[in-house]
């Protein structure tokens, strides 16, 4: 199982939770820096970056959801 041998690995959900924060402001920060460095490219290319960086935080938020229950199962 894949959760487990992240878990073994000492990934917990705290840190799957960090990720996505974390995540959430890179893609904000990416949007933003897209948008000031490549004027001429416009709106439409900042966009995209932000989306792309932003799209990663459901898969950490998911798979924070899914160490949380492996770590409340192992614990009992």
């Amino acid at each position: 199982m894949v959760v487990k041998k992240l878990h073994d690995m000492g990934l917990r959900s705290e840190h799957a939770y960090c990720a996505a924060l974390g995540s959430i402001a890179l893609a904000f920060t990416t949007w933003l820096g897209s948008l000031k460095a490549e004027p001429g490219q416009g709106l439409d290319r900042a966009d995209r970056w932000g989306i792309f960086v932003g799209e990663w935080a459901p898969t950490f938020f998911g798979l924070g959801l899914a160490l949380a229950q492996y770590e409340r199962e192992d614990a009992t």
